[in-house]
């Protein structure tokens, strides 16, 4: 990592950092990751520790400290998960429109390190809402610029690989950032203030790394683009492969069941005592972290639509496990090691495929429409799965859902982008 000052002057298009080129690298051997990319990685690993201390005490600490009843806690929940969605399209039209993708990642930053503290203020439904909702604007606003810096300054053809490394270290700190909250719990008198206290720490911290590592440059359109603007960021939808893109992450997006159901259905197959049920998403983060890196390598090499779809046949076959294995003892880890595996071949090489069908002026601007896209069907997904258990049971709704995603993995599987063709061709090409 290198010290950079966004103050600078501006740069005339931002590009690809040199990689490829870098002398004393022998031909076939892959070059060292752009500083940018593992200064991004330090961060997000440092802010999920963060915050990831703070979700694993907040159902506890709102029901069972602060009194808060089932449908306030469930109105929260929304709060927490819904609004960084929306918000994402904004941070990556302005970091577009301003071409300054570090300071709308660093104002998100910022925004969450600032809610940590104010937690400890907040004792009600409406203080801890806002809180909240600050909070998850802050995680919106700061998702599609940082992503677009990723992509931005890693080469074309490594782009899975970086972003693979960036999804590692970020699910790093959600290892971490339970088991320190665990920790503290145990150890402090007054356990929540402490951990609130420590995860505001621990997030000035990263926004800390952020201002003095990542380096601040000022992207310019390149000659005779189309202007940044709203009408634009939305006309990008008129790109083929962004389309394809998209409608595929949609489409995937509303037959995949939350993380939170995938558990308890887990716990219900495999009778797993309340007391471990909290271990269980850290099964799935420990498979995130060590697959990332290979899948993202393995994208670049045989193309990232492929495990893009490999990932959702990885989902495809938990569900299978969860709706016929029964009580074997191999159960619990063979969901969360193909569950880990769906997020480790889809999170980032997604981001890595979209970044291939936007021009680079509007980069943020278009992987935050196919975030958000993914995001909201994900939520109504989780909705309707809900009301799906309610009416039908666990067992008939996972395996509608599990029928829904194979058909939509199927109807995706012919919309490969033409992005995935032309990059291995020219990877072959340099190869030879």
């Amino acid at each position: 990592m290198y010290v950079a000052d966004s103050r600078g002057t501006p740069a005339p298009a931002v590009t690809p950092e040199p990689q490829a080129a870098a002398p004393g690298i022998r031909p076939g051997r892959r070059a060292a990751l752009a500083p940018t990319v593992l200064a991004l990685g330090t961060v997000s690993l440092i802010t999920d520790v963060s915050s990831e201390m703070v979700t694993a005490v907040l159902p506890l600490y709102l029901v069972a400290g602060l009194g808060l009843s089932p449908l306030g806690f469930g109105l929260l929940d929304g709060i927490y998960n819904g609004i960084s969605a929306l918000v994402r399209l904004t941070g990556g039209h302005l970091g577009d429109r301003l071409g300054r993708h570090k300071a709308l990642a660093g104002l998100g930053y910022g925004l969450s390190a600032l809610c940590k503290p104010l937690l400890l203020l907040a004792h009600t439904l409406p203080a801890i809402g806002a809180v909240l909702a600050l909070d998850r604007t802050g995680k919106g606003l700061r998702t599609a610029p940082r992503d677009a810096l990723i992509s931005l300054a890693a080469a074309p053809e490594d782009r899975g690989r970086a972003f693979g490394v960036h999804r590692a270290m970020d699910t790093a700190g959600a290892l971490i950032g339970p088991i320190l909250a665990f920790l503290i719990l145990r150890g402090a008198a007054d356990g929540y203030d402490a951990v609130f206290t420590v995860s505001a720490c621990v997030a000035a911290l990263g926004v800390l790394v952020l201002v003095l590592f990542v380096p601040g440059r000022r992207t310019e359109p390149s000659p005779g683009a189309e202007p940044v603007s709203l009408r634009a960021a939305f006309g990008l939808l008129g790109r083929r492969d962004l389309r394809r893109i998209g409608l595929c992450a949609l489409l995937l997006g509303l037959c995949t069941v939350s993380d939170a159901f995938v558990f308890l259905l887990l716990q219900r197959a495999t009778g797993i005592e309340d007391r471990w049920f909290a271990l269980l998403p850290l099964g799935t983060a420990a498979a995130f972290f060590l697959l990332a890196l290979p899948l993202g390598r393995l994208a670049d090499r045989i193309g990232r639509w492929r495990v893009f779809l490999g990932g959702h046949l990885a989902l495809l076959l938990a569900y299978g496990l969860l709706l016929t294995g029964g009580h074997h003892p191999t159960l619990p880890y063979a969901v969360l090691l193909l569950h880990g595996g769906f997020y480790a071949a889809t999170d980032g090489v997604l981001m890595a495929a979209a970044a291939g069908a936007v021009p680079e002026e509007h980069r943020g601007g278009g992987l935050a429409l196919v975030q958000t896209g993914q995001a909201l069907a994900r939520f109504a997904a989780s909705l309707g799965f809900g009301a799906a258990w309610t009416v039908w049971g666990p067992r008939p709704a996972l395996a509608v859902a599990a029928v829904l995603l194979a058909v939509a993995a199927a109807a995706c599987a012919g919309l490969r982008p033409a992005e995935e063709a032309d990059t291995r061709s020219a990877d072959q090409a340099r190869a030879d």
